[in-house]
């Protein structure tokens, strides 16, 4: 193939905040001219040498051959465009509301046959607390309706029968909580594999294979601390199953009528019952992502301008699991400018240059040398792939001895429920 016949197209990635910069720089170095517009002003030096960044991302809407939209709010922006002949990965106003607004997720996906837990939407906190009293068991707490990605961390998952535990954790923070979230939800609780499976869609139909994956929410090892959005993800690619068949499948019509181009995921409980889905992610997933990348053998670049137009594609993946682990410093999870001032612009070494499996979260280059930039302490991603999950786990893990960052931290544990999770799953007929 000679240099005028390689695929070169020109991408605009679209983001509220830093999300999406390891992808739009993979998608650069495969030989693609790439703009990337951060509307978050506490993010505007993130990626700061990797990429090209704009102020206005409309300016260039014409230029790019793809506009990639890296996370819900931007729907009707998309669909506009789409209307207007442009090539779009991203959402819309359908797909946005999917994952926004928790009750309208559940009404979908009853609608469309799939196994929902029992749930019931309160404005009120007394009501709410009155309503375990009279209807005593386990449940969940989670804010609904429209809200803000940091406000979906207020959840408390009850661990008592008769559902005391939750009765006091809302008597106490009813005063507070209720200045911040004026809808939620409390869901029946139930026990089994927490599980996920996405996909990639064309805007007509389903991208295979299918992608299985167990997120680890919270910042510590063994599931301990904050809600963090995640700390690292164990995957594998797949045919079609039982999971895929029971949750999104079922959504194939209405994707096509919302015309949505791009990646869609459902978060499971399976157990010896059922699958019970329990919301959608309507977007790349961070750290998925990244991680996908890893276990993704096809050029991105080609296969996002092939997704946008609606084309077949036969995407190459890796055999085996990948593993990716996040690597962060203070204040993450948490904003706090002060604390990070401390490492703003640490340098991030590497003992030997080799950066493979490494992933870009904030950071920047100055002249050749990472740092740290923003303000999330969201530094890196670290993956490993291999034909066994120890084997996996052990390559992400060795990669992330090699970097050198002030005190960083990360989870040890990414991937070790799979030993016994799996056997769960397989016998269940989950996989």
């Amino acid at each position: 193939m000679s240099d005028e016949q390689k695929f070169c197209k020109k991408f605009l990635f679209v983001s509220w905040e830093s999300l999406s910069g390891d992808l739009a720089w993979q998608i650069l170095k495969e030989g693609n001219e790439v703009k990337v517009y951060i509307s978050n002003s506490d993010d505007q030096d993130v990626y700061d040498g990797f990429l090209e960044k704009v102020s206005d991302w409309k300016a260039h809407k014409d230029w790019a051959d793809v506009i990639v939209f890296d996370d819900t709010g931007f729907g009707r922006a998309a669909d506009i465009l789409r209307r207007e002949g442009k090539l779009v990965v991203g959402g819309s106003v359908y797909t946005d509301m999917l994952e926004e607004d928790r009750e309208f997720g559940q009404t979908e996906m009853k609608a469309v046959g799939m196994n929902t837990l029992l749930h019931s939407n309160f404005t009120d906190f007394d009501i709410a607390i009155q309503f375990i009293k009279e209807n005593p068991g386990r449940y969940v707490f989670k804010p609904s309706g429209s809200i803000s990605s940091d406000q979906k961390g207020i959840l408390f998952i009850g661990h008592e029968e008769d559902g005391k535990d939750l009765i006091e954790v809302l008597e106490h923070n009813k005063k507070t909580w209720s200045k911040k979230i004026k809808i939620f939800q409390l869901q029946k609780f139930a026990s089994g594999v927490e599980i996920a499976v996405g996909v990639f869609f064309n805007g007509i139909d389903f991208i295979t294979p299918i992608n299985i994956n167990f997120e680890h929410k919270k910042l510590f090892p063994g599931d301990i601390g904050p809600y963090t959005g995640e700390m690292g993800t164990l995957m594998f690619w797949a045919e079609t199953n039982n999971l895929f068949r029971a949750t999104l499948e079922r959504m194939l019509e209405k994707l096509r009528e919302s015309k949505y181009v791009g990646y869609i995921d459902i978060n499971c409980v399976a157990n010896a019952k059922g699958i019970y889905p329990l919301e959608f992610t309507t977007r790349f997933g961070y750290p998925t992502i990244s991680i996908q990348m890893e276990g993704v053998a096809s050029p991105w670049g080609e296969f996002l301008y092939s997704l946008a137009r609606g084309e077949k594609y036969d995407l190459k993946t890796k055999k085996g699991f990948q593993v990716g682990v996040v690597v962060a410093v203070p204040p993450f999870p948490y904003d706090d400018r002060a604390e990070f001032s401390i490492y703003k612009d640490s340098s991030i070494l590497f003992k030997k240059q080799n950066l493979d499996g490494v992933h870009l979260g904030d950071v920047k280059l100055v002249d050749g040398d990472w740092h740290l930039a923003g303000e999330s302490g969201y530094a890196l991603i670290v993956t490993g792939s291999n034909g066994t999950v120890e084997e996996a786990r052990h390559q992400a893990y060795r990669r992330i001895k090699n970097i050198m960052l002030q005190n960083m931290f990360y989870r040890t544990d990414i991937g070790l429920k799979w030993y016994q999770e799996s056997d769960q799953l397989q016998t269940w007929g989950i996989l």
